[in-house]
């Protein structure tokens, strides 16, 4: 009675200089009608939902393509306890009374299940218990997971040194692309000096958290990168590799 699970992908608009503007991730709905066009969801960034409306509105050229919001949809998470979880089926409990997509993140399994819908999400799940947005982003942190504008400054981040490549957010064999020239000869070449790592701070924090943007010293007083975002003790930090 579970409904098949939807097919989902991780994207990233760039600019002409190759950072990231906005990362998507985008579910491809059933097609009820063979003759009907075929449909999208887009998941972003809350804070740039109506730039990224803009934005897609500058390529509709000549096609019957139309953009719009969908508030009525919750956006849950289903995350994994175990690692053994991660590669498990489906976690739908029942079928929704209303729309319902669920599938798998598609940037790495550790991330669990995305699940779209009206209802309220929790009695879909069996065994599952309600965690708050919290729980959510230190989980991801933990795992070396970017989201969104504070890890992804608009204009500011790269893909490749975001680790998007592994995790299915960079094609090397798609065709021509804004951002793509600076992307694939940066891979082509194999130089990558910076990179985002999960970091864990021990000792006590101060009252307001670390500043993104804060730089990261090695024990002997060198600059080893700079801290970019983060959740409690759990974050992540632009640093060179080599230190």
């Amino acid at each position: 009675a579970t409904p098949p699970p939807a097919r989902a992908g991780y994207a990233h608009f760039l600019n002409v200089q190759g950072r990231t503007l906005y990362d998507v991730l985008v579910y491809r709905l059933p097609e009820c009608d063979r003759s009907e066009a075929p449909a999208f969801l887009l998941e972003c960034d809350r804070g740039v939902l109506g730039a990224l409306q803009m934005h897609l509105g500058l390529y509709k050229i000549r096609r019957k393509v139309t953009v719009e919001p969908h508030p009525e949809l919750r956006v849950w998470a289903v995350l994994p306890c175990t690692p053994v979880e991660a590669c498990g089926a489906a976690p739908l409990w029942e079928p929704a009374e209303r729309t319902t997509i669920l599938a798998r993140d598609p940037r790495t399994g550790c991330m669990g299940w995305r699940l779209l819908t009206q209802d309220k999400g929790l009695a879909l799940v069996s065994g599952g218990q309600l965690g708050d947005l919290r729980d959510y982003h230190r989980h991801r942190y933990q795992h070396g997971v970017p989201e969104g504008v504070h890890d992804l400054p608009p204009g500011v981040a790269l893909p490749l040194e975001s680790n998007l490549a592994f995790m299915n957010g960079v094609s090397f064999s798609k065709g021509c692309y804004i951002g793509q020239e600076l992307t694939a000869r940066t891979h082509h070449m194999g130089v990558i000096r910076k990179r985002l790592f999960p970091v864990r701070l021990s000792g006590p924090l101060p009252a307001g958290g670390i500043t993104p943007g804060a730089s990261v010293l090695t024990e002997s007083g060198q600059t080893a990168g700079k801290y970019r975002a983060g959740q409690g003790d759990v974050g992540l930090a632009l640093l060179r590799s080599e230190k």
